[in-house]
Parts: structure tokens; C-alpha cells; sequence
């Protein structure tokens, strides 16, 4: 089943008293919101969107990819649990990643700067370094 998410019940101006009628068209549509979740194994599925592009949605996550701004170096980090997360405070709790969540990994605490779900990679930067 498909989300809809074009706005056609709104009144139209200049006085109008009837609800104009518009037919549902295909491009309005979106799709529900699918959870990328801290797992033991990854998960990436393929899905063909309109006019014929690919996008990559990351179902299960165990890396990361996170850079330093301080040194400049990017590394690959396994993902210990979700802090935080701003999108819904259940999600870090059921360790769900979306953008913006805070994120403990091997490297340190880091903030997600990718879209798990559109892009299919976790990237990340470091906000707090692990002390060793």
C-alpha cells in the first residue's frame, strides 16, 4: 500500500463553498517509513523509484563510516548503540538509526550524517573521541 502524500483536501480561495474533486496520480505517492536497525548482520535492499532510478535503503546496520574533522581521517567503525536519537526518543531504545541520531561506536561518540534509509550507508563524524 502506498503513502499518499499529495495535499488535495484543502479548500480553494476566493470564496468557493464545494471541495474540489482531483484524481490520486501515481507521483504523489510515496512510500511507508522502513527503520534501519543496529543488527549483528547487514541488510541492503535495491528499490526501483520513479523514472526508472535505484535507491539503496539500509535495513540492518553493524558499520559505520566516520570521519575525524580534527585529524581529517575517515574510518570504518563498528556501531555499538544508539544513543540518541532527535527524530523519537523510542527509537534509540529499540536502536533504530536515522540522521542526526548519536551513535556509540569503536571510535567514539559520533552524529549520523547520512540518511540510512534513502542512501544506504551509514556515514558519521566523531563528536566525542573514545578515550584509550
Amino acid at each position: 500500500m502506498g503513502v499518499y502524500q499529495w495535499r488535495d483536501h484543502r479548500k480553494p480561495s476566493g470564496g468557493k463553498r464545494n471541495w474540489y474533486y482531483k484524481v490520486k496520480r501515481k507521483y504523489a505517492y510515496g512510500r511507508p517509513f522502513v527503520p534501519t536497525v543496529l543488527d549483528r548482520e547487514e541488510l541492503r535492499q535495491v528499490i526501483r523509484v520513479r523514472g526508472g532510478g535505484v535507491k539503496v535503503r539500509a535495513r540492518k546496520a553493524l558499520y559505520a563510516v566516520v570521519s575525524d574533522p580534527s585529524t581529517g581521517k575517515t574510518v570504518k567503525a563498528r556501531i555499538i548503540r544508539v544513543e540518541q536519537t532527535p527524530a523519537n526518543r523510542e527509537y534509540a531504545r529499540r536502536n533504530i538509526i536515522t540522521k542526526g541520531a548519536i551513535i556509540r561506536t569503536t571510535e567514539g561518540l559520533a552524529r549520523v550524517t547520512s540518511r540510512p534509509g534513502q542512501d544506504g550507508v551509514i556515514n558519521a563524524v566523531i563528536i566525542e573521541r573514545e578515550k584509550s
